[in-house]
C-alpha cells in the first residue's frame, strides 16, 4: 500500500508542476522557452533556499524529474562543490552534478533529430 501512496504523491506533485506550466502557456504571453528557463531558475532558487528538498521528499520522481528538479540538482551540486573546492566549485559543481542528465538530453535530442523531420511552428 505504501508504493501506491508514493506513486500518488509523485503524480500529484508532477501534475501540479504541469498544471502551472499549462496555465502559464494559456494565460500569459510567455514562450515555452521562457517557461523552461523559469522552471529551471525556480528549482535553483528553491534549492538554494533549502525548500525544494522538502518538495522532492514529498513528490519523489514527480519533483525530481521535471525541469524544477534539474534546477534543484544544479543548486545542490554547486553548493556541494563550493564547500569542497571553494570558488572553482561554483563554476563546475552544477554541471558535474547534472552531467548524466545533460548527456542524456543531448543524446536523445540528436537521436530525435536524426529520426524525425523538424518543422516550423505555424
Amino acid at each position: 500500500m505504501e508504493i501506491f501512496w508514493e506513486y500518488a504523491r509523485a503524480f500529484l506533485c508532477g501534475g501540479v508542476l504541469c498544471l502551472i506550466g499549462q496555465v502559464l502557456i494559456d494565460k500569459t504571453k510567455l514562450t515555452p522557452a521562457r517557461i523552461l528557463v523559469l522552471y529551471v531558475v525556480s528549482g535553483v532558487v528553491l534549492g538554494g533556499l533549502g525548500i525544494y528538498k522538502y518538495i522532492a521528499q514529498f513528490g519523489g520522481a514527480g519533483a525530481t524529474v521535471p525541469l524544477t528538479g534539474f534546477g534543484w540538482l544544479l543548486a545542490k551540486g554547486t553548493a556541494k562543490a563550493v564547500s569542497e573546492q571553494g570558488v572553482l566549485g561554483a563554476l563546475t559543481g552544477g554541471v558535474t552534478a547534472a552531467a548524466g542528465g545533460i548527456a542524456a538530453a543531448v543524446f536523445f535530442g540528436l537521436l530525435a533529430a536524426l529520426i524525425f523531420k523538424p518543422k516550423s511552428k505555424s
